[in-house]
Order: C-alpha cells, then structure tokens, then sequence
C-alpha cells in the first residue's frame, strides 16, 4: 500500500470491510498518516457492495482460476478481454441464457451488462 500511495493519487476515502487485515494498527495507522478518510462497512453487511462482490466472483471463477498467467502483461490482456466480455457479452446473471446461475435480477431478459447500463446501443453509451 505503501507502493501505491508513492505511484499514485492519494484516495479521499477508503472504504474496507472489517477484516483483520484492514482493522490493525499498521493498515489504519499508515491510512491516518496520509490524512485519508477510513470507512469500513459494518460487520455482515456484505449485501451493502453484492454487486462488486457478484463481479469479483465471476472473474475468478470463470477466468482466473482457470489459467495460469505468463507475465503481468499477460494476466493484464487476459482481465480487459475478461471485462469485455463481461460488459458487452455476457448475459447478466439470473437472465434466461444463464438460468439464474449466479442468482440475480430476472427483469433483466438476457441483456448484458453495459445494455442494462447504457440502453441497446451501449458502445454509444460508453463513448460517452
């Protein structure tokens, strides 16, 4: 983390759930010492971010778990051609074409994700 705050825009806020890893002295400390905003979601509320979650879930379970990576730049073509697919591709999950595989919102009808999102044109929508 520390790494980051050196390459990077310092965050206004920082949101983490409570696990220890985020709750210790040496995480927050170094967190207070930037002067940056520490919010943590509340104990079982991971319900507050399903949607991340969701997405966090199908990107492991269908591309990363299922290969092995030469290089950095290599894990980093294979995550934009995952989120891609994702975005432009891939019927969101509870939609006929998926049976409801991850659970999710039926009224979506097979839509992917970015005409959810954007409307039935949505490389319009995202050139916006």
């Amino acid at each position: 983390m520390e790494r980051a705050f050196r390459r990077f825009v310092k965050p206004e806020i920082f949101n983490t759930d409570q696990g220890r890893q985020f709750t210790g002295a040496a995480f927050t400390g170094l967190l207070k010492e930037k002067k940056g905003q520490i919010s943590m979601d509340a104990k079982g509320r991971a319900m507050d971010n399903i949607f991340v979650e969701r997405l966090w879930r199908s990107l492991k379970y269908e591309e990363v778990y299922l290969k092995e990576y030469a290089s950095a730049e290599d894990l980093r073509r294979s995550l934009k051609t995952y989120f891609e697919f994702y975005n432009l591709e891939r019927p969101e999950p509870g939609s006929p074409k998926t049976k409801g595989f991850w659970g999710g919102n039926q009224s979506h009808q097979g839509r992917t994700s970015a005409e959810v999102h954007f409307g039935p044109n949505p490389i319009q929508g995202l050139a916006a």
